[in-house]
């Protein structure tokens, strides 16, 4: 798939020892996964493909509406709309989708996922259609991985290594690329062991000695193994003290954010929900609107006025979906702070989807991950021109805190939501009911009434421009020479 994970592993200082997995096996199994690092792949043959690869999906229906005990957690989306979505992700990553194999159980199996006959109907799946590699809707052990390659004869990807393969596509900025490394090399870490023995099995690897051993248990492969698995680490430890370098730097940005009183909104929501779009309706920012799933993924942050005046800053993160890796929410942790620290969120919802209640659950349940207080919402339904009067009306939208029907695309309802984000931010603000007389040469304070403030009335004269509203405490000093009416008004 185009834009494979291209990592580059191994201490920056000279002589320092190299990953031979990083090598043909990291370009064939794509750390761990399996896809091909561009469109002409090379196949385990040593042949070459022309096109896209070819993929299989494959999953297991395990109770998916239950957060019983399954292994590990919950499913929010049925069988056939998370296989939906699992198709979206593979066209978005660049493979073209050639069958899907399901199978009923009670719980997967723990060293094969699938049971015994439901592999061997895979594997002739897989042959008939001509594929290049098997995705499963799931998290796969490094040990499934491997027996189902045995059994398969194929590349197995998993989900979270299908997202993560995305994710390093779409990472732009030095800090998305960082943070989406460290989530490829955490996901790659516990899988080092059983990529070696893949790594022998396809002969790149001495198996020091008679026999073809196995090179992560015994002889030079061990020492390499070993060698592999420190750089990892080493490299970890020093992607995550840069992550914390943006971070702090994030930290001195907010707070001088802080000073200047400019408030900050935050766009959440479940990935191609419109967030995108209606960022680039509100403030004309040169942001990808792309009809695939993570089509943006570094954060996008422009100013907004709202309609009385205020200035707010709004800022697009990145998108949600079921089962997010928490490695790739560990390391975007930095970045997704914006959230945490925001003001306001306006939850982007798509309106138009089958499973719009599943969606608002994993980006309600993904807050919650990330430990998010709880803050003011708006919920901005998104693409209700698609539907009928009745479909809106279904939607249910008083359930959700302070909705508002919109559509990002012909800006329709947007007004009226900016006129709900106005409504909560004042009633956040420390705020006072101001009247001033400003000359026209304090063109500065008539500016930052303008962006801080809200205007209600504005008038001229020969002497100056008369302003009344709100405007923050902190800065009615600045104004207190203006003044025309002090009504309300104390020195703090």
């Amino acid at each position: 798939m185009q834009g494979s994970f291209t990592v580059a592993i191994g201490s920056e200082k000279e002589g320092a020892p190299t990953i031979v997995v990083e090598g043909r096996l990291g370009r064939r199994a794509s750390w761990g996964a399996g896809l091909a690092e561009d469109a002409a792949g090379e196949r385990d043959d040593g042949s070459t493909q022309a096109g896209p690869e070819r993929a299989v999906l494959a999953a297991v229906d395990i109770a998916r509406h239950t957060t019983a005990a399954r292994y590990g957690r919950s499913i929010t989306l049925p069988l056939h709309e998370s296989l939906a979505e699992l198709n979206r992700l593979t066209v978005t990553a660049g493979a073209v989708v050639v069958g899907m194999v399901t199978q009923r159980l009670d719980h997967p199996e723990p060293g094969t996922f699938f049971g015994k006959g439901k592999i061997e109907e895979l594997r002739d799946t897989v042959r008939e259609e001509g594929a290049d590699l098997v995705i499963f809707d799931d998290e796969l052990s490094p040990t499934q991985q491997r027996n189902l390659e045995k059994g398969v004869g194929c590349k197995i990807v998993d989900r979270t290594a299908l997202i993560l393969d995305i994710f390093a596509q779409r990472a732009r900025t030095r800090e998305g690329q960082l943070q989406v490394e460290l989530a490829q090399l955490q996901y790659l870490l516990p899988r080092l062991s059983e990529l070696w023995v893949r790594f022998s099995r396809l002969g790149g690897a001495s198996s020091g000695g008679g026999g073809g051993g196995r090179i992560a248990t015994r002889g030079p492969g061990e020492t390499q193994l070993e060698v592999d698995r420190r750089a990892i680490r080493e490299r970890i430890a020093m992607l995550k003290e840069r992550i914390v370098g943006v971070s702090d730097h994030r930290h001195r940005y907010r707070e001088r954010r802080k000073q200047d009183g400019i408030a900050v909104v935050a766009l959440v929501g479940y990935t191609n929900a419109g967030k995108s779009t209606l960022l680039r309706h509100l403030t004309g920012a040169d942001v990808l609107v792309e009809d695939k799933l993570f089509a943006t993924l570094d954060p996008t942050t422009r100013r907004v006025s709202l309609p009385r005046g205020q200035q707010v800053l709004l800022t697009d993160t990145v998108g949600f979906i079921q089962r997010l890796p928490t490695s790739l929410v560990a390391a975007f942790r930095a970045t997704l702070e914006e959230i945490d620290q925001a003001d306001l969120l306006i939850h982007v919802v798509d309106s138009c989807s089958a499973v719009m209640s599943a969606q608002i659950e994993s980006v309600g349940r993904t807050l919650d991950d990330l430990h998010i207080g709880a803050k003011p919402m708006v919920t901005a339904f998104n693409k209700v021109d698609r539907l009928s009067p009745e479909e809106i009306d279904a939607l249910g939208m008083d359930t959700f805190p302070n909705p508002v029907p919109i559509a990002a695309a012909t800006g329709e309802g947007v007004t009226a939501m900016l006129s709900r984000v106005e409504t909560i931010l004042d009633g956040q603000a420390d705020t006072i009911p101001v009247t001033v007389r400003l000359p026209y040469a304090a063109g500065d304070l008539i500016h930052l009434f303008r962006e801080r403030g809200t205007i209600a009335l504005e008038t001229y004269d020969p002497d100056g421009t008369h302003l009344h509203g709100m405007l923050p405490r902190r800065f009615l000093d600045a104004f207190r020479p203006y003044l025309v009416e002090t009504r309300s008004i104390r020195r703090p």
